[in-house]
């Protein structure tokens, strides 16, 4: 049979790959997007940016579904880290960007999260396939003309389309042709599961992710709706020794070790059984492709990069990626822009996120330093005229570069976009396209 014909073919239905399929189909645009798995499916990662809920999300159209879902709400993050030994709290607040309504996101149940953005792609149009593991991409010459994946049935099926998205995750088998850097930086390995009843912070702080530092690593405890909480142990690769053999003991012993940890789940149980029950291990969560395109193709979510999970970045990333994918796209499937520059811009904007957060976590892990450090180191890496606190705010909000799409919009006499970099495009009005860049 001949091969199916779209303008966009995406591989992964996670975060990424549904906004870049979602954002395309509003346009008009015929898209499929194919995944390995069948909705809903467990995924970690469950802390959202502002940038997610109010800026992507809105553009998606999902806002009043995240609202309805009774997903727990965070107004910013608590720290016991650095030098100081008492806990310290930011707000997103503190961002003249994230002020009013667009304060806050949400700590969520990625299976419910991520379903919800599929069942928009496919109300936007995207016809969506499951159970479709992707095995490999067409190529013609230097450019990547489709994609080719197996059916339910175990039938082989090949797929044309004018543009190919890997949004397949870090176990992404495809490539853009470039090769995968990890980091030296951020070296360890992570142990997660979930409990149940557990304990809160006070509030106005109960919503708040907490982070703790302690000899072996740090904790994260997220907590979800209800008394779940999601709670991983990073640990330093040469104590990667103290995740092996028995998980179960090796949780415990590593829980005893972190007195905050321990008093917060001091009445709670683990869940042993249905999607949470189990122990994972994640490993090597810190790396960048060293091309996020080639011709015909672009890679995004967990396909293109992954930063050390301290600050909650992963679904920010993928989001935006698919939304700077998604805006080039647009663009030059309506020629007013060709490839190579959008997908440069594309590049360009995706990569200078990525490079903040981990700029950024390289002073983070100066374990000798308090917050007031981390604030400055903030303003730096984000070069912007704002204060220090502003400035972590911006950037652990996902708001750093200026992007007005991933913020509350300012209404109708709202400014236009400026070039991000000299003498690039800006972002459309409403986010979906670029707009070619006229020196005055």
């Amino acid at each position: 049979m001949p091969a199916e014909e779209f303008d966009v073919v995406v591989a992964g239905g996670g975060p990424a790959g549904s906004t870049v399929a979602a954002l395309v189909a509003m346009r008009g645009h015929r898209v499929l997007l194919v995944e390995r798995e069948v909705f809903p499916r467990y995924q970690v990662g469950e802390s959202l940016l502002p940038s997610t809920v109010h800026g992507v999300c809105r553009m998606l159209g999902v806002t009043d579904e995240l609202a309805a879902a009774d997903f727990r709400v965070k107004r910013g993050g608590t720290f016991r880290w650095g030098a100081r030994p008492e806990p310290w709290t930011f707000s997103y607040a503190a961002s003249a960007r994230l002020t009013g309504p667009a304060s806050f996101a949400y700590q969520v149940e990625r299976a419910r999260f991520d379903e919800i953005l599929l069942n928009n792609a496919k109300r936007k149009g995207v016809e969506v396939r499951e159970g479709c593991p992707v095995t490999g991409v067409v190529e013609e010459g230097e450019r990547v003309t489709g994609l080719r994946y197996t059916g339910p049935d175990g039938g082989a099926h090949e797929v044309r389309a004018r543009f190919v998205i890997d949004a397949a995750g870090h176990e992404s088998g495809l490539s853009a042709g470039g090769t995968r850097k990890h980091s030296d930086v951020f070296p360890g390995v992570a142990l997660f599961g979930y409990f149940g009843a557990g304990k809160r912070l006070p509030d106005p702080h109960s919503g708040n992710i907490l982070t703790v530092a302690f000899d072996s690593g740090w904790f994260w405890y997220v907590p979800l709706t209800g008394g779940l909480t999601s709670v991983g142990v990073v640990v330093r690769r040469d104590l990667a020794a103290k995740v092996e053999g028995d998980r179960e003991k090796a949780f415990r012993a590593l829980i005893d070790e972190c007195p905050p940890i321990a008093e917060l789940l001091s009445e709670a149980m683990r869940v042993t059984a249905g999607k949470y029950g189990k122990l994972r291990i994640r490993e090597d969560y810190s790396y960048h492709q060293s091309t996020f395109w080639r011709p015909g193709m672009m890679l995004v979510g967990d396909a293109a990069c992954s930063v050390d999970p301290v600050f909650s970045s992963g679904v920010h990333l993928a989001t935006y990626g698919g939304l700077l994918a998604a805006r080039s796209i647009n663009s030059v499937l309506a020629g007013d822009l060709d490839e190579k520059t959008a997908l440069t811009e594309f590049e360009a904007r995706y990569r200078r996120e990525y490079e903040v957060f981990r700029e950024f976590l390289t002073s983070f892990y100066e374990m000798d330093a308090n917050e007031e450090s981390y604030f400055r180191h903030a303003k730096k890496v984000t070069d912007n005229e704002h204060s220090e606190l502003e400035s972590f705010a911006d950037l652990v909000g996902g708001v750093s570069s200026g992007e007005a799409a991933l913020t509350a919009p300012d209404g109708p006499d709202a400014a236009p976009e400026t070039p991000l970099f000299p003498g690039g495009p800006a972002a459309s009005p409403d986010g979906m396209t670029w707009m070619p860049h006229h020196p005055a």
